[in-house]
């Protein structure tokens, strides 16, 4: 009976972004199983190692293993070998098994049933005596196999390793490559062409694939029936399981008030796509929703669904989750769509900065929803990808390559960029190449000499990476129908909002008193990346210029100077390298001039509200104010235990602690005392500092 999988499979996009649909993207850490040159260095090393011939005597700790074992000898010296017969008692169930060359014995006469023969095809079978023959016995309850007979005389010629790899045994199509065929034959190709597109991509010569055209055709002829008989069950599926994941978001609603979907069908009454956030995160958007991370690197095998999600980060350096989309395709209208409702759901605020992968139309989608937000390519989207597209036309001078690639990135000089990439595409020959001109077309969104300056606030990093692959690998870890891939979502999402920022005393390393006042206004997160700028700071020297302005450059380098100009009247700095702009977080050079002039306090300025502690404060007290009774008393004990590590630096601290505190408190007690006794809402009265 047909049937289609019961759970919706989830991978990362393969399509290339360069617009050819032949051309596809693999990611470090897929599965060997994706590469045929893979598979095939694998097995040429396997063949070449050193290995022990079968004797009368020797132990497998199953039948399995023994045939595994010797299938591998076999490949080495020239042939395959099948099982032939098993033998089976009550006791020991299967304890005989007799493994043959695959030339053993002779094929039967067969006859038609008028008494005609058969058409003769010629039978490899020629009568070879080459076997092993296994026993199994219990020894100290443990069962074991022992070879009890073998013979290596072959009355056959042995083949080459080159036509030894085409014997029928040792030839797989591997999953993915299965998954490429089906997409070609689909897309009309012929079955040579896939043939010798397999061989394209993969890098190999002709011929060198670990199966036969006849392999592939059979393949292609044995699923048409199979993939004709499922794509009605799978569109009904489909059907089903998104009409459960709009009632989960219909209970949803009823649930929290503040929780925001929406969907589009088509014209015959379809579900398209669908969008959905919560409150909490539509609540942290609105304090950090000044650069949004757009990720799309995921979509469902089973119904061709595509996940977006964005993602922001906090005051602590959390990374936020502000909502999600299932789209039913990549084009620049379905963005669109996804870009307008997170814009709505988000009641309007469009943020500074966006981040996402390379993909042209969601750069176009971009540009037209959002005209004023700079849309950036992390450095990550863009490396990932290299290794696919160049490492076979360069060959042996990849590397190379490689290094002056990495290098380019960094240039922060546009003139000296396209300069250097000129010489690149000369170096190379990357004259007409489809994805040099595709890096080229959106250079001004990857590379450092035209994104430095934009606001990012520490997300362009490896680090955020790693917490966002984290995030999408907990969604997608238990392949699920979409009812509860959206709750595996929502608790995810929820995992998020409720981490709490563990409170921790932060040490001062310097004895400026830049450091200790940064100490009191900024979160744990954005002090410890100044902190980290003012001990480089101590390394740099700075130069006076005529107009006021300083020359900063690291004691032990002549080269990578830094211009930094002061204005002194609006208590203003610029440094050249433009840290700040980017992160919100004082460079080393700006901080080495505030040093000389002798600032004991960094104007308040450079302290951004995202990083500041009263931020962090305030989207906590706005989940707080939505969770269960008593969860106030844990976030008022937190903060408690704050001021009291605070204030117990100098007495001075002390002093102003206790004596606001206890007119704080007493102002507060007073006006609780004059509110009604009752609301009518019950509370929990088990919720006490002894409780």
């Amino acid at each position: 009976m047909t049937s289609v999988p019961s759970k919706s499979l989830w991978i990362r996009r393969q399509q290339c972004p360069c617009g050819d649909w032949k051309c596809y993207i693999t990611y470090e850490g897929d599965s060997d199983e994706g590469s045929g040159a893979q598979e095939l260095v694998k097995e040429e090393k396997a063949s070449s190692g050193a290995m022990i011939t079968p004797y009368v005597g020797m132990v497998f700790k199953s039948d399995d293993e023994a045939f595994e074992y010797y299938g591998n000898f076999a490949r080495k010296n020239g042939f395959s070998v099948r099982k032939e017969r098993s033998r089976v008692s009550p006791q020991l169930g299967i304890y005989k098994r007799d493994f043959v060359c695959y030339r053993s014995g002779f094929a039967p006469v067969k006859r038609k049933p008028n008494g005609e023969h058969h058409r003769d095809r010629k039978s490899v079978r020629c009568g070879c005596d080459a076997k092993m023959y296994l026993s199994k016995e219990v020894v100290d309850g443990v069962s074991q196999w022992f070879v009890v007979q073998f013979s290596n005389i072959h009355n056959h010629e042995l083949l080459e390793d080159d036509q030894v790899r085409l014997l029928p045994a040792y030839r797989k199509i591997h999953e993915a490559d299965q998954e490429r065929i089906l997409l070609l034959s689909k897309a009309g190709f012929p079955i040579h062409r896939i043939v010798k597109m397999l061989e394209l991509e993969k890098g190999i010569q002709g011929g060198q694939l670990p199966f036969l055209e006849r392999d592939v055709r059979n393949f292609v002829q044995n699923r048409k029936k199979v993939v004709q008989e499922n794509e009605a069950l799978l569109s009904e599926k489909r059907e089903n399981d998104i009409s459960e994941l709009l009632e989960a978001c219909k209970a949803m609603k009823e649930v929290d008030g503040d929780f925001v979907y929406d969907f589009t069908v088509d014209e015959n009454d379809k579900v398209e796509n669908v969008a959905w956030s919560y409150g909490d995160s539509v609540n942290a958007n609105a304090m950090f929703g000044d650069v949004v991370y757009f990720d799309t690197t995921y979509r469902s095998i089973t119904y061709g669904l595509l996940f977006g999600v964005w993602f922001g980060i906090d005051s602590c350096g959390r990374t936020m989750f502000f909502g999600s989309v299932l789209l039913q395709d990549e084009t620049p209208q379905s963005f669109s769509w996804a870009l307008q409702t997170f814009l709505r759901f988000m009641n309007g605020r469009c943020p500074q900065t966006i981040l996402t992968d390379l993909d042209p139309g969601l750069k176009d989608a971009i540009r037209s929803e959002y005209p004023g937000t700079k849309h950036v390519i992390p450095p990550w989207n863009i490396l990932y990808k290299v290794p696919s597209w160049f490492s076979l036309p360069v060959g042996p001078r990849y590397a190379e390559f490689k290094s002056m690639f990495d290098a380019l990135i960094q240039i922060e000089n546009t003139e000296e960029f396209e300069l250097q990439w000129r010489d690149m595409i000369s170096v190379f020959g990357f004259g007409s190449d489809n994805h040099m001109d595709l890096l080229y077309s959106v250079r001004a969104s990857w590379a450092q000499s035209y994104v430095r300056g934009y606001f990012l606030a520490r997300m362009a990093t490896i680090t955020y990476s790693k917490s966002i692959d984290t995030f999408l690998k907990g969604i997608f870890a238990a392949q699920t129908c979409l009812r509860s891939f959206f709750e595996q979502v929502g608790i995810s999402a929820n995992i998020q909002h409720q981490a709490n920022q563990e409170t921790h005393y932060m040490h001062l390393k310097t004895c400026i008193p830049v450091e200790e006042h940064a100490r009191s206004i900024l979160t744990p997160f954005a002090f410890n990346a100044l902190q980290q700028e003012l001990l480089l700071a101590m390394q740099y020297a700075a130069s006076e210029m005529a107009n006021g302005s300083y020359i900063v450059r690291h004691f032990k380098s002549m080269d990578g100077e830094r211009l930094v100009i002061w204005l002194a009247e609006e208590e203003q700095i610029h440094c050249s390298c433009k840290e700040f702009e980017s992160s919100g977080i004082l460079c080393r050079h700006a901080l080495r001039v505030f040093i000389i002039k002798n600032y004991f306090q960094l104007p308040d300025k450079y302290y951004l509200s995202r990083w500041r502690r009263e931020c962090s404060l305030l989207i906590d007290d706005d989940h707080n104010n939505q969770s269960t009774d008593g969860e106030w008393f844990q976030e008022y004990q937190s903060l408690a235990e704050t001021l009291f590590s605070e204030s117990s630096i100098t007495k001075e601290r002390s002093d102003y602690a206790r004596s606001q505190l206890t007119k704080e408190l007493t102002r507060i007690l007073d006006e609780v005392r004059n509110l009604p006794d009752t609301d009518g809402v019950l509370m929990n009265m088990a919720v006490s500092p002894n409780g």
